[in-house]
């Protein structure tokens, strides 16, 4: 990944970039995002593509460069495809269900969890242990997404617990007499 702000990023269609001075602004079908512009790394636009360069070759504008460009990616990404996290409710009793803006959670505590669904997310619960979280967003789908899987993170044991789908619990052999 070393270098990767060379590579120009190309911009989807139907996708409206606007550089200004304050920073950068993407406009798609799923929504807007906006992201503040570094004083170490010059982005310009030209026909479809973003172009990054550091203002310097020091090795602060050089790694800034990459962030940017990363960042930027992602956003374009966000804009128009959007990003999506699958969660899996895996125990007896376990059950989610999202009604207006809270997501209800029963995970084997003597109490249910309301969780409040943040702004710019969308959360669907296709099936009472599934949970899907969407947004434009790639940092605060994460960010919402890990909030949830840490009510009860899956167990090596039994495996209890919510998990990402594609993730895998490494399970212990329980004790023996």
């Amino acid at each position: 990944m070393a270098k990767a702000w060379k590579n120009p990023v190309s911009v989807p269609a139907g996708v409206d970039v606007v550089i200004g001075e304050q920073g950068i602004s993407v406009k798609g079908s799923k929504g807007v995002l906006e992201q503040a512009g570094h004083p170490l790394v010059d982005v310009s636009s030209d026909g479809g593509l973003l172009f990054f360069s550091p203002r310097n070759e020091g090795r602060k504008a050089v790694a800034m460069t990459g962030t940017l460009r990363a960042l930027l990616k992602n956003m374009l990404t966000g804009v128009a495809d959007g990003f999506e996290k699958r969660l899996q409710l895996i125990g007896v009793g376990y059950r989610a269900q999202a009604q207006g803006q809270n997501l209800n959670l029963n995970l084997g505590f003597s109490h249910p969890i309301d969780y409040p669904i943040p702004e710019g997310i969308t959360i669907e619960t296709p099936s009472q242990t599934e949970v899907v979280v969407r947004g434009v967003d790639k940092q605060k789908v994460g960010q919402v997404a890990a909030e949830i899987r840490a009510f009860r993170p899956p167990e090596p044991y039994k495996g209890k617990g919510v998990r990402y789908a594609d993730e895998h619990v490494v399970r212990k052999e329980a004790k023996k007499k």
